[in-house]
């Protein structure tokens, strides 16, 4: 059954429409692809790993010609659908030290630098994608999570990594709130809109002078020396080297089958607070947080006063289905009963918008950039586990040296060209996840 799953359910994982509140931060879309194309280098996804990919190729190798297709709008995926944590580290390495501690700090290093380089890029385009460096907290709902944080910050602090531990009163005195008994603390995170961020990357992948088609749909691609491209519409494009950006979409073209589960995620947010009601809220620092559970519940704050929460249970629909009005409906009321437990002075105040996302999820949260296919010309970035909104475009530099033939600087790093864990097909697959939501739903 596992072998004739792909025949039977054929894998389509649906782009819907972004209904985000970022969202409402595109500009107008690039003109589609209307006639054959012939480019040095073809990067499949707008979003961010599309982006960076495309700029810093273009940055590198600037006698080569890119062209970017994007299936709906730039960012219409998780790029611009997610919860706005910009977060240092790996998933699977977050709070959790691997095998050789100076490559966690090397690791924590490269992340923590690549948020810098966002703010500079957003100054060098002159778009402002409201990113705020204040750090990030992970908050602990249990003692065991406090004492965990603890036991890291004492092993991290002396490698030279500036992270803290907070106790309670320190906590709630930051965030408004005392539910929580600690909190990591990350100086080197941040919060940003994650659609002004791709408009940023955007801006500077056209001026380095790649092209961006939007509203150009992959369907096929026949891989060779020469890659032949065929999409939706009609026109081909053929390149040298091909750049595999689609994330959580690439299993619609054969790609990452079996390597990532495309698990949706659900987000928030409130109306504008007036002064009132953000003195009342007390969250004083504006730092955005995320809880310790399995299930992890985020929370952040715009600019203009609106509070975001996202996470909770994720969602696996049977084939990548997209949610019934019913399951967004029960979404909200989770994320409404959180919002409300953590913040009960925010009872009464309207939730404006909610919207999903895909992610691209690995079993054991670790995510893989590097080159595949026959004659080694496929790059990719895949497998960010909720750590994407940072981690793109560190592989968006990693993907550009690739390309040139350049690993020396990137082969001691763990997820340069690493594997995954095997994930089954359908039907397997769906009982899986519902199997083990259930179970982190059971052991919280």
């Amino acid at each position: 059954m596992n072998a004739i799953g792909p025949w039977i359910w054929p894998e389509h994982v649906r782009l819907d429409h972004n209904s985000s509140f970022w969202a409402r931060s595109q500009l107008p879309p690039s003109a589609p692809l209307t006639r054959d194309l012939t480019v040095d280098v073809a990067v499949i996804g707008g979003g961010l790993t599309g982006l960076s990919s495309a700029y810093y190729i273009r940055s590198q190798s600037t006698d080569k010609s890119v062209a970017v297709l994007e299936a709906d709008r730039c960012g219409s995926g998780a790029s611009g659908r997610n919860g706005a944590m910009v977060l240092t580290m790996t998933a699977d390495r977050f709070m959790s030290f691997g095998g050789d501690p100076q490559l966690d700090k090397e690791i924590y290093d490269l992340t923590a630098a690549n948020v810098r380089s966002l703010a500079n890029l957003s100054t060098s385009v002159g778009i402002d994608c409201d990113l705020e460096t204040l750090g990030t907290l992970q908050v602990c709902n249990t003692e065991a999570d406090a004492d965990a944080a603890r036991a890291y910050v004492a092993r991290a602090a002396p490698l030279g990594m500036p992270v803290e531990y907070w106790g309670k009163e320190r906590l709630t005195a930051a965030i408004g709130s005392p539910v929580y008994r600690g909190a990591f603390f990350d100086p080197g995170g941040g919060q940003v809109n994650p659609m002004k961020l791709v408009q940023v990357f955007k801006s500077a992948a056209e001026r380095s002078g790649a092209s961006i088609y939007e509203n150009t749909v992959v369907e096929h691609v026949e891989e060779g020396e020469v890659h032949a491209i065929k999409t939706l519409k009609g026109p081909w494009i053929h390149a040298r080297s091909l750049v595999l950006a689609s994330n959580a979409y690439a299993p619609n073209l054969g790609y990452f089958r079996n390597s990532i589960l495309p698990l949706r995620d659900f987000v928030a947010i409130t109306r504008p607070l007036s002064e009132a009601e953000l003195g009342v809220l007390g969250w004083r620092s504006r730092v955005p947080f995320n809880d310790s559970r399995t299930e992890v519940y985020f929370f952040g704050m715009t600019r203009d006063g609106r509070v975001h929460i996202g996470g909770g249970a994720p969602q696996y629909g049977f084939n990548g289905a997209a949610p019934t009005a019913a399951e967004v409906a029960v979404h909200r009321r989770r994320l409404e009963r959180e919002l409300l437990r953590v913040f009960p002075r925010l009872a009464g105040v309207d939730i404006e918008a909610i919207w999903s996302g895909v992610i691209d999820w690995s079993l054991n949260a670790a995510p893989s950039v590097g080159r595949t296919g026959k004659h080694r010309n496929v790059f990719y970035g895949v497998g960010y586990s909720g750590h994407g909104v940072n981690l793109t475009s560190v592989f968006g530099r990693i993907i550009a040296d690739l390309e040139r033939g350049r690993i020396a600087p990137w082969q001691r790093l763990p997820f340069v060209n690493s594997e995954f864990d095997y994930v089954p097909n359908e039907p397997f697959r769906w009982a899986a996840a519902q199997a083990g939501m259930l179970w982190c739903a059971l052991t919280e």
